[in-house]
């Protein structure tokens, strides 16, 4: 019988820290795969609970869980969240160039003590002489790299330290699992992203994209007047309703329809955001 923790510990951590009630589905395979001591490839829509698939291992094993992130903002949401649980053994910090020099120094050395059980950073701090020592140093028992399939989109574009992951993992004694998170991942390129993580007997696991709360729908417009009727009543039926966001097709489009959107809606209610088409 293994000494290690179980998925059985896993769940009581999840409802003790976290207050979930249960594992989603894909969670429990791919931690099971980690305590196994597997890499794993985890493919899971978004909002199907990625982070608490390294989070909950990552509180079992010992030693602490390195988070390779893309974007600052990533890395500062999800140290903020773990802080908002107020556990001690649940501590985080990331490394990256919107923190003082001071306090990446202090965050690295918390590691190499101890002290932090999760941090964050991108891969090009990796690069960084005096930061892979210290996370070698810290001898992490779980690297997450979170949006991994910016290993293959971006790796062979504008940042190439993504393609090096693999091999700065490999200078890390001993090896700690590895677990690779998207929410979008197609064969290939999930083939490119084990490949360049040098994942090892790696656990595949990619959940299904069904979400109950989101449909699709289309609905024809004869006339541009015509779709801009449409969009407002739409818009108005739905203010009623929540939250929503209109995406239109390009900047330009932006200010005739809000010059159109309904002014009755409650305030707050309704959200607008453009996007550039492609």
């Amino acid at each position: 019988m293994s000494d290690g923790p179980t998925l059985a510990d896993v769940r009581e951590t999840a409802h003790e820290v976290f207050g979930y009630d249960r594992l989603r589905p894909g969670q429990a395979e791919a931690i099971a795969a980690l305590l196994a001591g597997r890499d794993v490839l985890l493919v899971l829509p978004t909002g199907a609970g990625k982070s608490a698939v390294y989070q909950l291992p990552g509180l079992q094993l010992p030693g602490p869980t390195l988070v390779v992130s893309p974007l600052i903002a990533l890395q500062q949401d999800q140290v903020r969240a773990l802080e908002d649980l107020g556990e001690r053994d649940a501590a985080a910090a990331a490394v990256s160039s919107a923190v003082p020099a001071a306090e990446r120094r202090r965050a690295l050395e918390a590691a190499a003590a101890g002290e932090l059980e999760f941090l964050f950073l991108a891969p090009e701090q990796l690069a960084n002489d005096e930061v892979l020592d210290a996370v070698r140093a810290a001898r992490p028992s779980l690297v997450a790299v979170d949006e991994a399939h910016c290993v293959s989109v971006w790796g062979h574009d504008f940042r190439p330290e993504y393609l090096r992951l693999g091999e700065r993992i490999d200078t890390l004694e001993p090896r700690p699992r590895v677990i690779a998170l998207t929410a979008t991942a197609a064969p290939p390129v999930r083939e490119d992203v084990a490949s360049r993580l040098h994942l090892r007997d790696a656990a595949v696991i990619v959940s299904g994209f069904a979400r109950p709360g989101i449909a699709l729908e289309v609905v024809r417009a004869l006339e541009e007047a015509d779709k801009r009727r449409a969009v407002v009543e739409r818009v108005r039926q739905e203010a009623e309703n929540g939250i929503g966001i209109v995406y239109v097709a390009t900047r330009r489009h932006r200010p005739s329809s809000r010059r159109r959107s309904p002014t009755r809606a409650p305030a707050g209610r309704c959200a607008r955001r453009s996007t550039t088409a492609a």
